[in-house]
């Protein structure tokens, strides 16, 4: 079983990647490490902080290939990152799709607007960031975009809209 957890920055991923190899001992890939990985030992020559479009289109095809793999082997693997695109699933034939489970993390706007200090305060639950600089007009526009394409997409996704709470058994 492949597991693809999507999402803007900050919403959790990492963390829900950790819960879900504790519980089901699933180790799990972060994109962001990859891309780092591949941008200190200069085999791509896109610089960290590039746009998303730049650093998807660069690395979805060869985390692509990693569930491939992972899927023709037998092996298990939870993959978290904002590097998945909407239309994954075009990259896979049937005999593959039914191997993945997609799930997006979304903040609601709500949730942005009344604990956006609790989203930066949280940042380093999991891991340490070096440093951020996310504002509140980019979190919102880009929650509110992922939300609008998980509805039309049918794809499954967390709302996280009062509080903070994700059930692992839910996912």
């Amino acid at each position: 079983m492949i597991i693809l957890i999507a999402g803007d920055t900050h919403t959790g991923k990492t963390l829900l990647a950790q819960k879900l190899l504790e519980k089901y001992k699933y180790p799990y890939l972060s994109i962001d490490h990859l891309k780092m990985g591949l941008i200190r030992s200069k085999q791509c020559t896109l610089p960290a902080d590039s746009s998303d479009m730049e650093l998807t289109n660069y690395l979805w095809p060869i985390v692509r290939e990693m569930i491939k793999t992972c899927i023709e082997n037998s092996q298990n693997l939870i993959i978290e990152g904002c590097y998945i695109p909407f239309g994954w699933e075009k990259n896979f034939t049937d005999e593959y799709v039914k191997h993945i489970k997609y799930l997006c993390l979304i903040f609601s706007q709500e949730y942005i607007r009344f604990h956006f200090q609790d989203i930066l305060d949280k940042e380093s639950v999991i891991e340490k960031r070096l440093s951020t600089d996310i504002t509140f007009e980019d979190v919102s526009r880009t929650n509110r975009y992922n939300l609008e394409q998980c509805i039309s997409r049918r794809y499954r996704y967390v709302l996280i809209d009062k509080d903070y709470l994700i059930n692992v058994d839910d996912i």
